[in-house]
């Protein structure tokens, strides 16, 4: 059985299984995890899936739990510069060492004949890993969908859907109600489900699904309401009013969020996890999650987002108008080859003074030229340049006092800004 002795050999490891792809199932996770003494068995978790906001959701809610003096762990994905950012307890990125301990923990289970996707291997990973910890609670995100999805195995207090909108349709559905019923796959009999989604039929698919199971639905909406003016949040649950909050993460959009975390709050206050109302104006106000509406500089203004679907880049486009006063707007943008990339650059493209189209150094990354042919007619003006690091620099020669950069289209595009504009706090790890 092959040990690793150091971080980089045991990372270069699980990225070469991602040449397995995506293969949905979970008999490969739990035979991993049975492998190593089913670690997630008996372990109290919130189960987040939906097309956008899980992240956001996840930081919420790890901040808030996080400040009632909870040991919490989050699993999320994909990172945005280094792998460690997958794993974290109250915040804390999980140490290199670890990675290699948890690494060489599952290389005695894996069957070289049969190996794991990175993802099925990820998953074990941070199951193990908080179990080893003993963590009073993790949060752990879907990858994609959520009926075959690895982080499937476990059995949570709480599942969420944040939304349903169109993404993945290879391998989720080609109608929204197909969608939602993938990721309806985490409801579980009798743990209460917390969602957002809007749309008629699907709420209609989640509510039959629900009754199904006897699992208890919580809306926004319905059971739950929330305001946002001013700047501030107001929020109106089953047995909780906040008034006048301050969020962490800015965006007007993310008030949805930071309802549908305080209703997962509520809940797990049934569950024995009390949360003090100090706790939950802090978390709030301290949760911070990268790379989503994150201001990297302001001389010049330089916008990130990693908005990577149609619905999150037309969120961003509502955001980027109502929230910024600003002269001309640069954007420079890299979508993934297998996105919607017509669909997502009509929703920002057309706003934009002048568009420079890149890419992220990443195999998955849509050319520049298929980008520019595919928004040539929605632009004013536009260029390609080949590599990200060269477009930002481009954007801020053009960039003057009061003009806005805004840098997006795909969290692997954020995530090499990030390193590119602040490489001392976003170092990129050289795998």
């Amino acid at each position: 059985m092959k040990q690793f002795k150091t971080y980089e050999e045991a990372v270069r490891y699980l990225y070469g299984l991602q040449k397995y792809g995506i293969k949905f199932g979970l008999s490969k996770t739990e035979n991993l995890l049975a492998a190593v003494g089913n670690p997630h068995k008996g372990r109290a978790y919130v189960h987040i899936a939906g097309t956008n906001g899980k992240g956001s959701i996840a930081a919420f809610l790890s901040s808030i739990l996080s400040e009632a003096g909870f040991r919490v762990g989050l699993y999320s994905s994909p990172h945005l510069v280094r792998f460690t950012e997958r794993f974290r307890i109250n915040g804390e990125e999980i140490s290199k060492d670890e990675v290699i301990t948890l690494v060489n923990t599952l290389m005695g289970a894996i069957v070289q004949e049969e190996p794991p996707t990175f993802f099925e291997a990820t998953t074990a990973m941070a199951l193990t890993y908080f179990a080893r910890q003993d963590t009073d609670i993790a949060i752990m995100e879907v990858g994609m969908g959520g009926r075959l999805d690895a982080t499937n195995v476990i059995r949570p207090l709480i599942t969420v859907i944040s939304n349903i909108a169109m993404d993945h349709q290879m391998f989720l559905g080609n109608n929204l109600c197909d969608i939602a019923r993938e990721k309806a796959g985490i409801i579980k009999s009798h743990v209460p489900l917390v969602t957002g989604v809007k749309q008629g039929k699907v709420v209609e698919v989640l509510r039959e699904i629900c009754r199904e199971a006897s699992a208890p639905m919580v809306r926004l909406g319905e059971q739950v309401r929330f305001q946002y003016r001013d700047s501030r949040f107001f929020y109106y649950g089953q047995g909780l009013r906040l008034k006048g909050l301050e969020l962490g993460l800015k965006g007007r959009f993310q008030a949805r969020n930071a309802a549908i975390a305080l209703a997962v709050t509520e809940q797990l206050g049934h569950k024995g996890f009390s949360v003090g109302h100090e706790a939950m104006v802090k978390g709030l106000r301290k949760a911070w999650w990268p790379g989503r509406m994150h201001i990297a500089s302001t001389q010049p203004l330089i916008l990130l987002d990693g908005a990577h679907n149609p619905e999150a880049m037309g969120t961003l486009a509502a955001a980027v108008k109502r929230e910024f006063t600003y002269g001309r707007l640069i954007l420079v943008v890299g979508v993934m080859e297998d996105k919607e990339i017509g669909q997502i650059l009509k929703q920002i493209v057309p706003m934009a003074h002048h568009v420079i189209y890149t890419r992220p150094r990443y195999s998955r990354a849509a050319t520049p030229e298929r980008l520019f042919d595919y928004g040539k007619n929605m632009h004013k003006s536009a260029e390609i340049v080949p590599f990200l690091d060269e477009a930002i620099t481009k954007a801020k020669h053009m960039a003057q006092g009061n003009d806005l950069i805004l840098i997006c289209g795909s969290l692997f595009t954020v995530g090499e800004a990030m390193s590119h504009l602040d490489p001392v706090n976003y170092r990129p790890e050289e795998l």
